[in-house]
């Protein structure tokens, strides 16, 4: 509503400059006219005495003391000087306090601030030459009556524009304050969508705010589900060292040493499976919340990958793996070091675990141009059926059979940890039919 007063009050301020400035000239143009009328009208009347000088004189004074007495009944104050020649004789000045040659516009002579106009009218018979000289009048406009005059609709037009445009602006956001309301009057847990909104400018609003509450409903379904699932494998682990704890309590010292040994083993594993389930948890959250708006830095993914190997190599070691590791370039990549770290060391410590004693894995880094490149882990364990390498990426399942423990989330952190990158994962059958291949596709390059 400042905005729309602003508007309308500069608007009537450039209105009053353009009717100044017209003012100004139309009233010169008047000016010029009535001050050649009245030259010529008084040339008339003396001309019928041009053979009497004296009569001239009174003639021209008479006729000028009347002007002054119509214009002083008008309030018109501007000045008028005559001045009448008989054969280059001045018979008549009225106004001898002037100097005889008029002053120029704005030169320090001048009365007032305004401009003189002169009229010279001559009659070639009786030898009589009249010059008027008038003095433009446009002191009014600065006048507060003159100002007043011209600034007066707007000054009362402007309450009648704002009354309406009030009511127009209050009836036009009626419908934003009502969506406020129903959004003020949800409780917490309700994330169900507006409804969609009958005008055109709202839709885009109701429809900005059914996603982001979408965004939000998912991203509560996800902790939802990390506590759920968190609850759901430590449990079993966590009771186990309940038991086992509870065992050690009970025997005490007395109890048979083999037991105590077999019991505190069973404690141990109970923890380490423990640890071991809550990082990939915390993994599998890390790997599959959304990507911020922060810039990822460009890092060399060859690199990343020697890096996560270096700290495999000790299980490796410890199992008797060889792992073999090649690279056809450093394959630079825009890269979220949690989600790359993760894929990788899922990726890696599968293959170990799977793996026979003695075996050997092979990590080759293949660049496939246009900034696309493929990770290839593939080991010499059992691998995966066809019908399970689906299945496989699903949080906690696991192919039946396996004698390896395991919390089945491994794959599903590296899927997760893909897909944050733009890239899949495939499964196929490692060389030579045997083992398990995991190729990791990057299409193209995140920024």
């Amino acid at each position: 509503m400042v905005g729309f007063g602003a508007v309308i009050i500069l608007v009537a301020m450039g209105g009053l400059l353009y009717v100044a400035l017209e003012a100004k000239a139309t009233q010169g143009s008047r000016t010029a006219s009535e001050n050649q009328a009245h030259a010529r009208a008084l040339l008339l009347h003396l001309r019928e005495v041009a053979d009497q000088p004296q009569r001239i004189r009174s003639g021209a004074s008479d006729i000028e003391a009347v002007r002054a007495e119509m214009f002083r009944q008008l309030d018109y104050h501007s000045h008028v000087r005559v001045r009448v020649w008989q054969h280059d004789r001045l018979l008549y000045n009225s106004m001898p306090e002037l100097p005889d040659v008029l002053p120029l516009p704005g030169s320090p002579e001048a009365q007032g601030t305004n401009a003189w106009v002169r009229s010279v009218e001559r009659d070639a018979s009786s030898g009589l030459v009249v010059e008027r000289s008038h003095e433009v009048d446009d002191r009014w406009m600065l006048s507060f009556s003159g100002v007043s005059f011209l600034l007066r609709s707007t000054i009362f037009s402007l309450p009648l524009l704002l009354l309406p445009a009030w009511l127009i602006v209050r009836i036009g956001l009626k419908p934003l304050r009502s969506i406020a309301a129903v959004i003020e009057a949800r409780s917490e847990q309700d994330l169900t969508p507006l409804p969609d909104s009958t005008y055109r400018e709202l839709s885009p609003l109701v429809t900005a705010i059914n996603h982001m509450m979408a965004r939000l409903r998912r991203r509560i379904e996800h902790e939802h589900e990390f506590l759920s699932d968190a609850a759901h494998e430590l449990k079993t682990p966590l009771a186990a060292i309940q038991i086992n704890a509870h065992l050690l309590q009970s025997k005490g010292a007395d109890a048979d040493p083999q037991r105590n040994a077999d019991v505190n083993a069973r404690l141990r594993d109970g923890v380490s499976r423990a640890n071991h389930i809550l990082h990939q948890l915390l993994a599998l959250e890390r790997a599959r919340s959304e990507p911020g708006e922060e810039a990822l830095p460009v890092l060399s993914l060859e690199t990343v990958v020697r890096d996560r190997l270096a700290d495999a190599a000790p299980l490796a070691v410890q199992r008797g793996i060889e792992i073999d590791f090649s690279a056809d370039g450093p394959c630079e990549r825009a890269l979220h070091l949690e989600s790359i770290w993760a894929l990788v060391d899922n990726l890696v410590s599968n293959a170990i675990k799977y793996s026979p004693e003695g075996g050997r894995i092979a990590v080759h880094l293949e660049c496939t141009g246009h900034d696309a490149c493929r990770l290839i882990v593939s080991d010499q364990g059992p691998g995966i059926d066809e019908c399970h390498r689906q299945r496989v990426f699903e949080r906690f399942y696991r192919v039946p059979g396996q004698s390896q423990t395991g919390s089945g989330l491994g794959l599903a952190i590296a899927e997760r940890a893909a897909a944050r990158h733009r890239a899949r994962i495939q499964l196929s059958d490692g060389p030579e039919g045997n083992g398990l291949m995991a190729t990791v596709v990057f299409s193209h390059v995140v920024r």
